[in-house]
């Protein structure tokens, strides 16, 4: 039997109140605690900001400014209070010239509006004293007659305003004014001679013409010369000369009357005829050729019986000079068939008795002729060619505006 286990009458004693039996109440602060408490008081009472690397802050530069002298902050202000008024003065004569243009362009019935420019400064200063410096009119592609001037271009001086304020310019006296009218080869290019005849300039007064003109279905190597002059005091005339039309390396026209002018045989169409027996007899077989000539006819017949005689006539010096003297246009309509033998058309030789030398000369005519103001008085000046065109000095007075 086993035995029974005895309870032990003495409990067992409580941690917890072990551990409480040993507090010995509220912790005194050490010195350290005291440390730490003392700087975080005083670090309290300025909050914390970033570091300011900047020279000088702003409070420095407010200070430097303020320590400027007054005559220099004066300086300062009188030129920015320059500099607007400049770009105000500038902004009225923009507008002023923009004005101008559109009334000289509705007044002179221009396609486009001219450049207008006006010089001197201050722009108000004249305005109000209604007196300009100088006032620079250019104006593009000019119709003059047959020609287009490429630019007028004039600048007047000391022009009096009639006005009561800038939107109000009723109209100006121009006492004098000077410029140029120019007149370039381009354009002449392009207006006479239709892409086929080019203009080049030749010496201080001279204009030479080369290309092609088509007469009676045939391209005709044209060349002529004219010589720019001034006629009266508003106009420029052309005298053209040394015209020529060349047929191939056949022959060549010279439009005129005299013995050197008309249609001739060129040397290569002369030698062609000592070669060729057919255009020889061909050209010996009418009278009329032979009398102008100058050929005896004993002469003729042995030549158009014996070609052995025919080569030894047309082969002579004397008989090449005959030949090339002949001025065929006159012989064209009487004897058209001959013509043909010797490769000439007879429509072309009749379209060229009719190309006169006037009718030739008025299609590669240059002149031209300003208008005529209502007041005042144009003068052309000094004319000369250059290497892109005609330039021609204009000079003026007592022009009108306006009013």
């Amino acid at each position: 039997m086993r035995t029974p286990h005895h309870l032990d009458a003495h409990p067992r004693p409580n941690p917890y109140e072990e551990l409480a039996a040993l507090d010995d109440g509220p912790l005194e602060e050490t010195p350290l605690d005291e440390f730490l408490t003392e700087e975080r008081d005083a670090g309290a009472e300025d909050a914390w900001a970033p570091p300011d690397h900047r020279r000088g802050g702003k409070r420095r530069r407010k200070n430097r400014f303020a320590g400027l002298p007054l005559a220099v902050k004066a300086v300062v202000g009188l030129v920015v209070l320059a500099s607007f008024a400049a770009l105000g003065d500038r902004w009225a004569v923009l507008y002023a010239e923009h004005r101008a243009a559109d009334t000289l362009k509705d007044r002179l019935d221009l396609a486009a509006a001219p450049e207008v420019e006006i010089g001197g400064f201050p722009f108000l200063t004249q305005l109000a004293d209604k007196r300009l410096d100088s006032v620079k009119v250019t104006v593009p592609d000019v119709a003059a007659d047959r020609v287009s001037l490429a630019k007028v271009s004039a600048t007047a001086h000391d022009v009096r305003l009639n006005a009561d304020g800038l939107t109000s310019v009723r109209g100006a006296d121009v006492p004098r004014f000077d410029g140029d009218v120019q007149l370039t080869f381009a354009d002449l290019n392009r207006e006479l001679g239709a892409s086929q005849v080019k203009f080049t300039g030749e010496g201080r007064d001279r204009v030479r013409a080369n290309g092609t003109l088509p007469v009676a279905g045939h391209n005709l190597r044209l060349r002529a010369e004219a010589r720019i002059q001034r006629q009266g005091e508003r106009g420029i005339a052309t005298e053209i000369g040394k015209m020529r039309l060349d047929i191939g390396d056949l022959a060549t026209y010279r439009p005129g009357t005299r013995a050197s002018e008309g249609l001739h045989l060129t040397p290569k169409g002369t030698a062609d005829l000592a070669r060729e027996t057919r255009k020889a007899k061909a050209l010996l077989s009418v009278p009329a050729i032979v009398q102008r000539m100058g050929v005896p006819e004993a002469t003729v017949r042995e030549a158009l019986a014996d070609d052995g005689k025919l080569a030894e006539l047309t082969g002579s010096p004397r008989f090449a000079r005959q030949a090339a003297g002949l001025n065929l246009i006159d012989l064209a309509l009487e004897n058209p068939g001959v013509m043909r033998r010797l490769g000439l058309d007879p429509d072309l030789l009749d379209s060229l008795a009719g190309l006169t030398r006037p009718v030739l000369a008025d299609r590669l005519s240059l002149a031209f002729e300003l208008p005529e103001p209502e007041q005042g008085n144009v003068r052309l000046q000094d004319v000369r060619v250059e290497e892109d065109g005609i330039r021609v000095r204009v000079s003026g007075s007592g022009l009108t505006v306006g009013k």
